[in-house]
């Protein structure tokens, strides 16, 4: 059986985070595993509380886990400071870590923060450089390009900025954007466009881990990276249709529905 390794924050509310990316996991048929890198207080309506893991301990998680049971694929989320990006980057060469799949987690949907500001220069510098895949939303893309985006081209524009920082692939989701939902994935030469009907709900809490978390579980199965884009794709918009409609705020989508 595959093995894929998620490196993020706890959701206590289970949408998103590494509740999500193990669900996710599950889902698609791989085995999942988690070095937690930081406990949140979290629902639908917000973050009531952050509590930051030392480094040197996500560190220690992500020994154990590749020295006995292995990974094909890895995934990070949540990282929260520069401490943790620095050691996270660290154990990704120390172990070549394959299939590198980096979402530059910056806010919760609700809007709080999740990673610091002085965190987002080592986020560039040290993991961006290590990531086969990184998959920023709109606002993400932003802080990372420094370009405003309302367009397709404007997306497209983003991911080449993104690309030149060091990852094989950018995929720039433009789920915030009118009209359908279109991602872009960008290798260095061309982009491709991945549509699909827009979704009309508020439950869309842990999209970006979902949809990052689908990419790793189908390159730990040997898919190529437009392949896991388009698979992954295909599995947060069927979660999103059948999301369960819980909480009061941005409600989580349905991890299992394509099993139920």
């Amino acid at each position: 059986m595959k093995r894929a390794l998620t490196i993020a924050g706890s959701d206590s509310g289970g949408g998103a985070g590494i509740q999500a990316d193990l669900k996710t996991f599950a889902a698609l048929g791989v085995y999942g595993m988690s070095a937690l890198t930081a406990i949140t207080a979290q629902n639908t309506v917000g973050v009531q509380g952050v509590y930051e893991l030392p480094a040197e301990f996500v560190g220690l998680q992500i020994d154990s886990v590749v020295t006995d049971i292995g990974v094909d694929a890895v995934k990070t989320g949540m990282l929260s400071n520069a401490d943790i990006i620095a050691v996270v980057a660290a154990k990704a060469q120390e172990h070549n870590l394959p299939n590198l799949v980096v979402d530059p987690v910056m806010t919760a949907k609700s809007g709080d923060p999740l990673l610091r500001e002085d965190a987002r220069d080592a986020l560039i510098r040290l993991l961006l450089p290590l990531a086969v895949v990184v998959t920023p939303n709109l606002h993400e893309a932003r802080v990372l390009s420094g370009m405003s985006i309302e367009s397709l081209e404007e997306m497209k524009r983003a991911a080449a900025a993104i690309h030149e920082m060091g990852p094989r692939y950018v995929v720039v989701k433009g789920g915030h954007l009118s009209g359908d939902s279109v991602d872009v994935l960008y290798d260095g030469r061309e982009c491709r466009h991945f549509p699909s009907p827009r979704v009309e709900t508020r439950n869309t809490h842990g999209t970006g881990c979902t949809f990052a978390s689908a990419i790793a579980a189908g390159l730990a199965k040997g898919l190529e990276v437009a392949e896991a884009v388009r698979q992954a794709k295909e599995y947060i918009t069927l979660a999103l249709q059948h999301a369960p409609n819980l909480g009061r705020g941005h409600g989580p989508v349905h991890h299992l529905a394509a099993l139920y």
